[in-house]
């Protein structure tokens, strides 16, 4: 399965990123061969509005079926779901680490976004 992970740097030892919009980094892992890649998100570091749903198309795009991250607010949440990708809210620690939750069934896919938009 291909995963996106929210990261603070480029490396699997990374921290987590909480925020998914803005997160430095998105880690594309395929779960099953261990492989990844990484992809700048700096474009939507600082953007004034519209980062979290501008990142959501950016991993609909990076072909991922599911992004691990610490809160996704509602408009990304309704633009990963319409790309049908899983929302796994709540992922601490390095994403090597978040990883490993994953796939011991620790983190759950969310119904719905787990934090207010920005803008409200």
């Amino acid at each position: 399965m291909k995963v996106v992970v929210t990261a603070q740097d480029s490396s699997l030892d990374s921290p987590v990123d909480p925020r998914f919009g803005r997160a430095r980094y998105f880690l594309l892992v395929d779960t099953d061969t261990g492989e990844f890649t990484a992809h700048d998100n700096m474009q939507n570091l600082n953007a004034a509005q519209g980062a979290g749903i501008q990142s959501a198309q950016t991993v609909v795009r990076l072909g991922a079926q599911a992004l691990l991250s610490g809160n996704v607010g509602p408009k990304a949440f309704a633009t990963l779901q319409a790309g049908q990708v899983a929302v796994y809210p709540g992922a601490a620690g390095t994403v090597r680490q978040a990883l490993e939750e994953l796939r011991s069934g620790r983190l759950q896919p969310a119904a719905q976004a787990n934090v207010e938009g920005h803008w409200v």
